[in-house]
């Protein structure tokens, strides 16, 4: 028989193979076939319950089956098979026993191979304690029961979620309840636990829930947005657990039970109306958890931290964390997006776009491709309000919403008096619609004809009509234009005389009488 226990021993202890063939008397092939199946199956280290004949059947499964007659089984096989969704011990039983008898060998009997592949499963049930260094991580999650509070108006019971966070080199926790696990609460938490502690970690490692992780990719999550603004605003940085692996967070995992029955279970019949009294009496059951010594080790959690992680900790900042919430939009045809049943523009250049909104306490910013396009004091209050950028709009829209009688008058102003007072006439002899289109048609003149001739022709119609009106001013225009053309050509040909550059028919030979 192979003495596995004592190869792996001297292995363990740093000792050669070339040694440990020649201590043991098995050859180097052996020692080295030993060692190999060891790693591969985990074991690191040793216990008492590791004999010798236990070992050998452990690394050497197959072996056993052919000493004593029977059909080998490929346990890891089997158990990369049992992890598929219908998949049983009993049909993985059969197949086995069918494909032994194809061969004429012989199988195992179904109890037989169920207590087989229970001994080869334990080693998936190992753990390994790990000894955290002060102030690298704190884990957080929510805990599975919740607290309540009471609505004095309804009488209606409203549950109350338990956020719970630990370091777990001291075991000193944080705990806090909310009426939801959304974002802002989840990111408020957070804040809460680093200002209880008095400092940041340099790693958090919550669970995969969407508050955190917007995709669980398996080698680099998808953080939500908020979150990681938090964690660079802190100087941290998050790791998530694996998806359906609780020990990846131990302590909190552990935690979050003895929390459930220490503060929750305590608390199950106790009445409050306000969420702040609820936190009040959590608080105090806090402080007696934190406090109490230890029943394994000496001093309590908060000794431990105060005397051994809290100088290991980062430094607050100055100022608390900004809170900030991420949420996607598209660009309407209106330029606007709607956020929360509020209408903000951006520029019409993205209409039909997809934005990221950044939201916060008093500000909405709008980035596209990371780039900010647009940022919005926020709006609150009664729905469906609309905050519009003049600079995001079109120059036709634009130059619609600036057609007011406001602006028509300071348009006018500049022009010259005469245009106030034709202006002033014409807001006042008729409605406002009828005389913004009226306007209309008047400031299109100032396209063909400068201010000062619009003055000069307004000044002539009011002197002319005590009725005036845009067709009047058109005609004023026209007949001061074409009197203006022809007091032109009569200067140039009086002027082409005066210096005699003419040239008669008999300079060109044309009069030969």
């Amino acid at each position: 028989m192979v003495n596995c226990r004592k190869i792996l021993e001297m292995y363990f202890e740093g000792i050669s193979q070339r040694t440990i063939s020649s201590s043991t008397g098995h050859s180097r092939n052996t020692v080295s076939e030993v060692v190999q199946r060891a790693k591969k199956l985990g074991v690191e280290s040793l216990d008492d319950t590791m004999t010798n004949p236990w070992l050998e059947r452990f690394l050497f499964p197959e072996k056993q089956a052919i000493e004593k007659g029977y059909f080998p089984v490929d346990w890891e096989d089997v158990h990369k098979e049992l992890q598929k969704k219908n998949v049983t011990l009993t049909l993985l039983h059969h197949e086995y026993a069918a494909e032994a008898r194809e061969i004429g060998k012989i199988p195992y009997a179904y109890r037989t191979f169920c207590e087989k592949y229970g001994k080869y499963a334990r080693k998936y049930k190992l753990t390994m304690p790990i000894r955290r260094k002060p102030g690298e991580i704190m884990e957080v999650d929510w805990a599975g029961s919740t607290l309540h509070i009471i609505d004095r108006s309804t009488g209606e019971t409203i549950p109350a979620y338990v956020f719970i966070a630990t370091l777990p080199f001291s075991q000193l926790s944080y705990v806090e309840a909310f009426l939801d696990m959304k974002s802002p609460n989840w990111l408020i938490a957070h804040i809460h636990a680093f200002e209880y502690f008095g400092g940041v970690p340099e790693t958090i490692v919550p669970d995969n829930l969407k508050t955190g992780v917007t995709k669980a990719l398996r080698g680099e999550p998808l953080l939500n947005e908020s979150y990681r603004e938090l964690a660079d605003y802190y100087r941290t940085v998050i790791v998530p657990s694996r998806v359906r692996k609780p020990k990846d967070k131990p302590s909190v995992e552990g935690t979050v039970g003895y929390i459930s029955r220490q503060i929750i279970a305590s608390l199950r019949n106790y009445q409050c109306f306000h969420i702040e009294d609820l936190n009040q009496r959590i608080h105090e059951k806090l402080e007696e958890i934190n406090s109490i010594d230890f029943q394994k080790r000496p001093g309590s959690r908060k000794k431990v931290f105060e005397e051994e992680e809290k100088s290991h900790l980062q430094q607050l900042p100055q100022t608390r964390y900004k809170l900030t919430e991420w949420k996607t939009a598209k660009v309407q045809l209106n330029y606007h997006i709607q956020v929360e049943r509020m209408n903000y523009s951006v520029p019409y250049d993205y209409v039909r776009d997809q934005v990221d909104v950044r939201l916060t306490t008093d500000l909405i910013e709008v980035y596209f491709k990371e780039t900010r396009i647009a940022s919005h004091k926020r709006l609150k209050g009664e729905v469906g309000q609309f905050s519009t950028i003049t600079d995001h709009m079109p120059d036709n829209h634009r130059l619609y919403l600036e057609h007011n009688p406001e602006n028509n008058r300071k348009w006018a102003e500049a022009i010259g008096p005469s245009m106030m007072q034709f202006v002033s006439y014409i807001l006042e002899m008729n409605t406002e619609k009828k005389a913004l289109n009226i306007l209309g048609t008047l400031r299109n003149l100032s396209t063909k004809y400068t201010d000062g001739e619009l003055e000069r022709a307004t000044h002539t119609l009011l002197e002319i009509s005590t009725n005036p009106t845009i067709s009047v001013l058109k005609g004023v225009l026209v007949r001061g234009k074409k009197r203006k053309q022809k007091s032109s050509i009569d200067h140039r040909r009086n002027h082409a005389n005066d210096h005699g550059f003419l040239r008669g028919a008999e300079y060109f030979g044309g009069d030969k009488r």
